[in-house]
């Protein structure tokens, strides 16, 4: 048993962790089912996500694009993806997407993040 379960009386920590490892595949599972529009491959088969901080029900979400200059349209649209496809798991209530190394990381943040939710389904 962990110090933390002890000092709270029972096994309290246990299933956060749980819920953190199954939350965080979740999100692992939904990034693997984003694809790339211009070359039709995984953004996790090609290794584009750099980061994943889970914080609650706030996740952000740090990756690249295959290029510095592939098109900004392509680069939008994954990272719309990854944003709304993470907000819709159930226990997400928020999601930063910050695309760096590309001419147009800013403007593709921006407009992002900035965008309303999709809606939920129950």
């Amino acid at each position: 048993m962990s110090t933390d379960a002890k000092s709270n009386g029972g096994p309290t920590a246990a299933p956060k962790v749980d819920d953190l490892q199954q939350t965080r595949r979740k999100i692992f599972d939904e990034l693997t089912k984003i694809v790339d529009p211009e070359i039709g491959v995984s953004i996790m088969e090609l290794e584009l996500v750099d980061k994943v901080d889970i914080n609650s029900d706030k996740v952000a979400i740090d990756l690249h694009l295959t290029s510095p200059f592939c098109p900004a349209v392509f680069g939008f649209k994954i990272a719309q993806d990854v944003r709304d496809n993470i907000y819709k798991l159930v226990g997400i209530n928020d999601v930063k997407v910050q695309v760096s190394n590309h001419f147009m990381a800013d403007a593709i943040n921006k407009q992002v993040n900035e965008s309303k939710y999709p809606a939920k389904t129950a």
